[in-house]
């Protein structure tokens, strides 16, 4: 039954991985980010620092994982014809936001549990290298999103088009970021802060979307200069 060991192997790697990434984050959140080394995090495991890295490439990503999963979503929703960019968009923060209430409610103490997540983006904010690992990461889903969008259009992905576009849709990954930091708060009831993070996000879709109207569809033809 080698399809059914294949199964159970890939199950324990990623169990591994996800106890890795949660330890890893009680721990930086608990005690700094830099007072806590790869080697640390894989003891608390039961492994090495060398397994540690095998799953992850960097300390950075051990706390930011999560992102990659970003990066998959941009490619799956942005690459269907049926979705304009921004709708396409919205999709995929949609369904983050969805996981991060499911996460958060969750917590039979919603208060201690949005207290935690507060530390969490306190921790990202206040570290150096968090930030620019942040940043490189959202620069990169701007490369994932001009590719993208260029195979759907028969552009380049260095081409002004899908250059603007994408920026401008990774702008609404960063608005969305910054609303959760606003509104989600100990004390503040979730629904009304999700519901305040929606609707700074609708505001600047509609901006974006008005923007990109003009955006190539499938099958048009663009004028390039050279």
């Amino acid at each position: 039954m080698p399809g059914t060991v294949e199964g159970l192997r890939e199950r324990k790697k990623r169990a591994m991985r996800q106890q890795l990434s949660d330890t890893a984050a009680r721990m930086f959140v608990e005690h700094g980010f830099d007072a806590v080394r790869v080697a640390d995090v894989g003891e608390a495991c039961g492994v090495s620092e060398k397994t540690v890295f095998n799953y992850f490439p960097s300390k950075e990503a051990l706390l930011l994982d999560r992102l990659e999963a970003t990066a998959d979503a941009l490619r799956t929703h942005l690459s269907n014809p049926a979705l304009p960019p921004v709708t396409a968009m919205l999709t995929v923060l949609d369904r983050e936001l969805h996981s991060l209430v499911a996460s958060l409610t969750a917590n039979a103490d919603q208060d201690r549990a949005l207290a935690q997540y507060q530390k969490f983006g306190d921790l990202i904010r206040n570290t150096p290298s968090l930030r620019a690992y942040r940043s490189d990461t959202a620069d990169r889903f701007i490369d994932v999103a001009a590719e993208t969008l260029a195979t759907r259009t028969g552009l380049q992905p260095d081409d002004p088009e899908p250059q603007i576009a994408a920026a401008t849709l990774i702008g609404l990954w960063r608005v969305q970021f910054r609303a959760l930091r606003t509104h989600l708060r100990p004390g503040h009831p979730l629904p009304g802060a999700i519901n305040a993070v929606t609707q700074e996000i609708r505001r600047a879709a509609r901006l974006a979307e008005e923007g990109l109207t003009k955006f190539p569809k499938p099958g048009e033809t663009t004028l390039r200069h050279n």
